[in-house]
């Protein structure tokens, strides 16, 4: 079906203005598509984010890291739910995008599809995972789309303190024993290089990213992203007391940034397409969920009509 071409003409009047789209206003297919795409990405990735953490709840070392934990793991729900509601404004169905993700036809971020092998790891998450997500999800509270912009005011927010406590945790663990301090060592170097690859491919390899920024969905292409993560991040590892594991990591006067090494991005394309160490556990995990929790489903369904019985014999 052709678009029509006013109403083409005012979204781009509307984009090149610098102003928002609202889901009562007309958009092409193709933005729409793109949307949808990233709002589920998005949104897939804070419910299965749940997961590498949650195990970690029980075993955590007081009642107060329990108390934060869950908390945590409680935010990511909410940040899942804001997304899935805001994808629903652009005509989504949320049914379907969950079966999308738990059939493998929707993806997820690469990062949730690595184990969490020790406590450590938990800080870790909060201060590099979380840290790469701020540096891309910042950008996006000034997304061109209204109610995906207005979502991520609130995510980020509750992000950048769940960056705070991850790093709190560290500092707590690098100022004990040894054993404690090497175990973060050996958790940093183990997610330093996945957390870069959150970004995306490189962006000559970028399929999406041109589009997005012509339409002001993002504002800052993966390779920017990157590089702004790897200059905030070197400061901190150094107050923090441990290193990356990257031999090329090194300041650079004439560009004002740091240099870093060559990203595997086979491993990358390796994870994305779903042989990465926890890929099958992960979706698994979900599809149990969601199976097991459609009795629940159909109660909210059965009690809604019979509410609305009740309302339209009044």
């Amino acid at each position: 079906m052709s678009e029509d071409p006013a109403l083409l003409a005012h979204f781009e009047a509307t984009i090149a203005a610098d102003q928002r789209v609202e889901p009562r206003d007309w958009v092409p297919e193709g933005y729409r598509r793109t949307m949808v795409r990233q709002i589920a990405q998005h949104a897939h990735s804070e419910i299965i984010g749940m997961q590498p953490e949650d195990n970690w709840i029980t075993r955590a070392p007081s009642l107060r890291r329990k108390a934060i934990l869950l908390a945590k793991v409680q935010d990511e729900a909410g940040h899942g739910l804001y997304l899935y509601s805001a994808a629903e404004t652009l005509g989504a169905d949320r049914a379907e995008l969950t079966e999308m993700l738990v059939t493998g036809r929707q993806k997820y971020s690469s990062i949730f599809n690595y184990p969490t092998l020790s406590f450590a790891d938990v800080g870790v998450i909060g201060w590099l995972v979380d840290g790469a997500a701020i540096c891309n999800q910042v950008p996006l509270c000034r997304s061109s789309y209204g109610p995906y912009a207005r979502a991520m005011i609130r995510v980020c927010k509750e992000e950048s303190f769940h960056q705070r406590q991850g790093y709190e945790l560290l500092m707590t663990m690098m100022s004990g024993s040894d054993a404690q301090r090497e175990m973060v060592q050996e958790s940093v170097n183990r997610w330093w290089w996945p957390s870069l690859m959150m970004f995306g491919p490189p962006d000559g390899d970028s399929p999406n990213t041109a589009q997005s920024m012509a339409w002001k969905i993002k504002r800052h292409t993966n390779d920017e992203l990157r590089q702004r993560f790897v200059d905030m991040s070197v400061p901190q590892a150094e107050k923090l007391g441990v290193s990356f594991p990257d031999p090329d990591l090194r300041w650079n006067a004439e560009r004002g940034h740091y240099d870093f090494g060559a990203i595997d991005w086979s491993e990358l394309k390796r994870v994305i397409s779903g042989n990465g160490p926890c890929n099958a556990q992960r979706v698994a995990h979900r599809r149990k969920a969601h199976e097991d929790g459609a009795w629940v489903r159909d109660a909210a369904a059965a009690h809604a009509a019979k509410h609305a019985r009740r309302e339209a014999a009044a």
